[in-house]
C-alpha cells in the first residue's frame, strides 16, 4: 500500500506540474500558482529581440552599468508577463511596443522593491490620439484605476522619447500617475512609497502650485498647476529629462523625488 501511495503522489505532482507549464506557456495565470509561475518567469531567458530592443531605443537602460541591465531586463520580461497588452485602432501590439512600454514602466519602479503595477493589468495602446468617452475629450494618455487600465497614444510615446530633454513624455506621466495610485490601492503591492517623502512631496505642492495657476514664472510648465496629482506626473518628467537643471531649480523637491524613487538621474546622466 505505502509503495501503491508512493507512485500515484508522483503521478499527481507529474501531472500538476505538467498543467502548470501548459498554462504557463499559455499565458493564463492561475490563481493558486502564483509562486510557481513566478519562479518559472525568473528562469526564463530574455529573448535577444527584446535586449535588442532596448539597447536602440531605451536611453535609460544604457545608461545603466551591466549588472543592473540585467535587472532591468528581469523587470521588464515580469511587466510584460503581468500585463495584457490591447491593441486599439490596429491589429497587433508588437514587440517593440511591449518593450518600450515596459521599460518605461521600469524606468520608474526599477529602484524600488519588485513594483509592478499590479493592480494596472490591461495596457491599451491606441495609434494617435483618442476620444476619451469618460471626460468627452481627446487625450494622448490616462489612467483609469477603476478599471485597472492604462491608456497610451503610441505616435505621442514615440514622440516623448524622440527629444529627451524637453520634458515631454507621456509614458512618464501615465506611469507616474499608475504608480500614485498603485500605492495607495490595498493589494501586494499597497504602500511601497516612502512616507516621509510623500508628505514632503505635498508640503512642496502646497506651495508651487498657487504659483503655477498665477502664471508666475516657473521651472514646469503650466499643466503642472492643475492639481497635485498632475503636479507629480509633470515633476517625473522633469526629474527624468532635465534632472540637471531640475536639481538646481528646485533642489528640495529634486531631493524628495529622489528619495521617494530611490534614484538619481543627474548622477546617473554625469557618469555617462
Amino acid at each position: 500500500m505505502e509503495g501503491l501511495s508512493g507512485v500515484v503522489l508522483v503521478t499527481f505532482l507529474l501531472l500538476t506540474a505538467a498543467v502548470l507549464i501548459f498554462f504557463t506557456f499559455r499565458k493564463i495565470k492561475l490563481p493558486f500558482a502564483g509562486n510557481v509561475l513566478t519562479f518559472v518567469k525568473k528562469y526564463q531567458v530574455f529573448p535577444s529581440r527584446y535586449q535588442k530592443i532596448l539597447q536602440k531605443y531605451s536611453a535609460y537602460y544604457n545608461l545603466l552599468p551591466d549588472a543592473d541591465k540585467y535587472r532591468f531586463e528581469r523587470r521588464v520580461f515580469q511587466f510584460i508577463y503581468s500585463k495584457q497588452f490591447i491593441p486599439r485602432g490596429f491589429s497587433n501590439i508588437t514587440d517593440e511596443m511591449k518593450v518600450l512600454i515596459s521599460a518605461a514602466a521600469i524606468q520608474l519602479t526599477f529602484r524600488l522593491p519588485q513594483i509592478y503595477l499590479a493592480h494596472f493589468n490591461k495596457i491599451l495602446v491606441y495609434p494617435d490620439t483618442y476620444y476619451s468617452t469618460i471626460n468627452k475629450m481627446y487625450h494622448v494618455g490616462e489612467v483609469n484605476p477603476r478599471m485597472g487600465i492604462i491608456i497610451l497614444s503610441w505616435k505621442s510615446f514615440i514622440d516623448g522619447y524622440a527629444d529627451l530633454t524637453d520634458s515631454y513624455n507621456v509614458a512618464i506621466h501615465e506611469m507616474a500617475h499608475a504608480l500614485h495610485f498603485e500605492n495607495r490601492i490595498r493589494n501586494s503591492e499597497f504602500d511601497f512609497l516612502d512616507e516621509e517623502s510623500l508628505y514632503i512631496l505635498e508640503k512642496i505642492a502646497a506651495t508651487e502650485l498657487p504659483k503655477l495657476q498665477r502664471g508666475e514664472q516657473h521651472f514646469f510648465r503650466s499643466y503642472a498647476g492643475t492639481n497635485e496629482y498632475e503636479f507629480f506626473a509633470v515633476s517625473l518628467e522633469y526629474f527624468f529629462e532635465k534632472p540637471q537643471e531640475f536639481k538646481t531649480s528646485l533642489p528640495l523637491l529634486y531631493e524628495t523625488l529622489s528619495k521617494l524613487l530611490n534614484q538619481d538621474p543627474a548622477e546617473l546622466y554625469k557618469v555617462s
